[in-house]
């Protein structure tokens, strides 16, 4: 698991995607975001702009996974 540490309250999930580098581009993320295959805490996110926050765990279907600090 990854560690990605934040210094705000949240991240909103496309932006965490880019600074993850899980994606490199705005579009790439809201592409991930609309297959299905990023989950939040265990859960398939289809939200661009839910808000991450400390202690979220980050799952790419197939990829990696990452836990927010």
């Amino acid at each position: 698991m990854i560690e990605i540490k934040i210094t705000t309250e949240y991240i909103k999930l496309d932006q965490f995607l880019k600074l993850s580098q899980a994606a490199q581009t705005g579009g790439h993320a809201k592409l991930l975001i609309s297959e299905g295959i990023v989950k939040v805490n265990g859960e398939v996110s289809t939200q661009r702009g839910k808000k991450i926050r400390k202690g979220d765990i980050v799952d790419i279907v197939d990829g990696d996974k990452f836990i927010v600090k």
